[in-house]
């Protein structure tokens, strides 16, 4: 290991030695450090709802790999009440606003209710993934008792809760009311009570149904007034305090929180510090995943990237990867990007094991720790060689296989899937590959997932093309390949106009093809051109060749500058 690399040169690294340390200058027994992240549970979980549960298990594994046990708890924030009908769901859904997702029929008939539905699409993606967690379900955790001594110290002390969450947030609704909510008895809605008593000699909150306002409306009370006991389950503290009644409750060391959570988490601190006597995990915060129009993920507005659609068209460590490759900064994401983090899972598996020299896809963020920490994150940064082989290691759970697989572009892979016949897919392809000199043995597992996904991802995804630019020179070379290539479906012909166009245009023939195969594949090399152009429809390359062309056209009427080595206007970082 490099001099004073900590652990494996990585953020998570970074993060766990600076958990480890906080702990033992707090004291604290350090034989079993527990990391938690919330599951929400009030619609369907996208990549963003996933990447908190996967980068805290990330966590985990850093603690471990320093010589801690550690463990990941998963909290399902089931007895939250429903804000809004997420789109595509059913509007019948509508008249359960309010209500605890635990005590929403599921509405595709296949769960106790909602909210076990919901947490179990992401549970699912993290058993796919291979995450190792401990799930609890809050409304279980509520019924049977396991936030009473925080809720009633915190209850006993309401006054000056109120005020602490008044300074730090400017909201003074906590000082008027308590930061409890009651399940009214009678219609069944969370959000609509307010707490009005609490007496600690029988553990009873008093409410009144009074209304309020949930996802933009108002949602009327229906008026009537009741108790509850703080271990029926009947009830929840507010998000202001809870967190801090799971981290004292659980024993939590670590929480990540994404930026738009920063005032609760400022608050629940100071709730855990200074009301219940526990020192608040130590955190991170990430920024918010966006779509590629720039708009915040969001459940209720619909357009989230699923797990399960990600794992559909890509591998899971290409997931895995998104998830582990930086913290801070803002992601863009969407399933067009599925191809490149399959391919960059490829290259950083062949560095790993000497297939490669170096990486040529940028490292993003690769200076950069988890937002907060400080300089003395920063300092004494491993070589990037070392932070990329703790990459490696880490999206394989620190269980890297023996041997690398067998890598082919994710593009050529999709092309040659699409051009398969529906009944043979598998098969076209690997023929092809071994035809083109690719493919020396027998296809491995690992391979013919991805033709598969490939090919899924082609027929129901495909839209970016590969984002390289072509020089002038380049481009108008591929002008003139493309027009040669439809007057003739001779292969040897194809080949032949190839190198005379780019012999035409002063440039090394092994320089155009590398330039034609980052156009089409992404990649520098490729099969020989005129059998891919066959194999996948010579109109077709043509087309992709001659919107390659445009834009370099495009480059330059811009004004920019539009070389070879150019990978043309940058997709939102990701």
């Amino acid at each position: 290991m490099a001099s004073g690399v900590i652990g494996r040169g990585t953020w998570m690294d970074k993060v766990a030695h600076r958990v480890i340390e906080r702990d033992l200058s707090l004291g604290r027994d350090v034989s079993l450090m527990r990391v938690e992240s919330g599951l929400g549970a009030s619609g369907i979980p996208h990549i963003g709802s996933l990447s908190d549960a996967v980068r805290a298990y990330g966590i985990k594994l850093a603690l471990e790999d320093a010589g801690h046990r550690s463990e990941l708890i998963a909290f399902s924030d089931d007895m939250d009440g429903l804000r809004k009908v997420p789109a595509g769901l059913p509007e019948w859904l509508s008249e359960h606003i309010g209500k605890p997702v635990s005590r929403i029929p599921d509405p595709f008939g296949c769960h106790g209710s909602y909210g076990e539905h919901m947490s179990s699409l992401l549970m699912d993606a993290l058993d796919d993934l291979g995450v190792e967690y401990r799930h609890m379900s809050g409304a279980q955790v509520y019924r049977s008792g396991g936030l009473v001594p925080q809720a009633r110290t915190i209850l006993s002390r309401a006054e000056e809760v109120g005020e602490r969450i008044r300074e730090v947030t400017g909201q003074d609704k906590f000082t008027e009311r308590l930061p409890f909510f009651a399940v009214c008895e009678k219609c069944g809605r969370i959000y609509t009570t307010v707490a009005t008593g609490y007496d600690p000699s029988t553990d009873t909150v008093t409410y009144e149904c009074v209304g309020a306002q949930i996802g933009g409306r108002w949602v009327p009370g229906c008026g009537h007034r009741g108790e509850v006991k703080l271990s029926s389950g009947e009830g929840k503290l507010s998000w202001k305090v809870e967190l801090a009644a799971r981290w004292s409750a659980l024993d939590i060391r670590f929480e990540a929180y994404g930026k738009d959570l920063e005032d609760s988490i400022r608050i629940n601190d100071r709730i855990s510090d200074e009301i219940l006597g526990f020192p608040h995990p130590y955190h991170t915060r990430y920024e918010l995943f966006l779509d590629r129009s720039g708009k915040k993920i969001s459940k209720s507005t619909g357009n989230v990237v699923t797990p399960q659609a990600w794992l559909r068209y890509g591998t899971r460590h290409s997931l895995i990867l998104l998830m582990y490759k930086r913290i801070i900064g803002t992601r863009y994401v969407s399933l067009e990007d599925v191809p490149r983090y399959v391919d960059e899972y490829d290259e950083l598996e062949d560095f790993y094991f000497g297939r490669r020299s170096s990486v040529d896809r940028d490292e993003e963020g690769a200076e950069e720790e988890a937002e907060g920490e400080g300089e003395e994150l920063r300092g004494g940064s491993p070589s990037r060689d070392v932070r990329l082989r703790g990459l490696y290691e880490y999206v394989n759970f620190l269980r890297p296989p023996p041997s690398p697989d067998i890598h082919v572009p994710y593009r050529l892979l999709s092309e040659l899937g699409r051009a398969a016949p529906e009944d043979g897919v598998v098969d076209f392809v690997v023929e092809r590959l071994r035809r083109y000199g690719i493919l020396r043995s027998a296809p491995t597992p690992g391979l013919v997932e991805k033709i598969e996904k490939a090919r899924r991802w082609a027929l129901e995804v495909e839209g970016r093309a590969p984002e390289y630019v072509p020089s002038p020179e380049e481009a108008e070379a591929m002008l003139e390949l493309a027009a040669a290539m439809r007057s003739t479906s001779d292969p040897t012909a194809i080949q032949n106009a190839a190198f005379d166009a780019a012999r035409r245009h002063g440039i090394e023939p092994s320089a155009f093809f590398r330039a034609l195969y980052r156009s089409l594949i992404g990649s520098d090399r490729g099969p020989r051109f005129s059998s891919y152009a066959l194999d996948v429809g010579v109109e077709r390359v043509a087309s992709a060749i001659e919107e390659a062309a445009a834009r370099a056209r495009a480059r330059v009427r811009d004004g920019a500058r539009g070389d070879g080595g150019s990978r043309g206007p940058p997709a939102p970082p990701s």
